[in-house]
């Protein structure tokens, strides 16, 4: 896939486009998606198990090649085909099942969160925590789809990648989901 916006030489395409094109709004809209990262309360595991879900549906390869770290600690190897078949998956807990479930129907059917799915989703999570999972969920699915639709996930190589390694959100600026 082709980025389809001009990048200037020498200039990185998701900090050109996110920083530099838009001045009034791609600063706000990056620092709206750092924020989610640096001010969360969610789990690390259901956190990264919904935001891995989105980056799988948006298919954006910056979201999904993305670990989140935090105090040094990622999920393990392997999390994104745990996430891919959270239905069966034994390697889930409840809150990251829910997380996964919320994302998809999220992404994908939005009308069908149903008052059965509330009910559970309430056994399991305080209101400020459906909140903040929510404007995370809008979040990834917007800026990771501008990555996506514009050819700009495909561009960029995190930075840590390059030595074989994944990248802390710190490391990157802003990942999109």
């Amino acid at each position: 896939m082709s980025v389809f916006i001009e990048i200037p030489d020498g200039k990185d395409p998701i900090g050109y486009v996110w920083g530099e094109l838009v001045p009034g709004i791609g600063p706000a809209a990056s620092a709206f998606a750092l924020s989610i990262y640096e001010h969360t309360t969610l789990g690390l595991r259901e956190f990264e198990a919904a935001r891995l879900r989105i980056a799988q549906i948006n298919g954006c390869l910056f979201c999904q090649d993305w670990r989140t770290e935090r105090d040094g600690v990622t999920v393990e190897d392997g999390f994104e085909e745990v996430v891919e078949r959270w239905r069966t998956s034994t390697d889930l807990d409840e809150r990251a099942r829910l997380a996964v479930e919320y994302a998809e129907r999220f992404a994908l059917d939005h009308h069908s969160i149903d008052d059965s799915f509330w009910q559970r989703m309430r056994v399991h999570y305080a209101d400020r925590e459906i909140a903040e999972l929510s404007m995370c969920l809008g979040s990834w699915i917007s800026f990771g789809r501008l990555n996506r639709v514009l050819g700009l996930d495909a561009a960029c190589v995190l930075p840590g990648h390059a030595a074989g390694g994944k990248q802390s959100s710190a490391q990157a600026g802003q990942s999109s989901g």
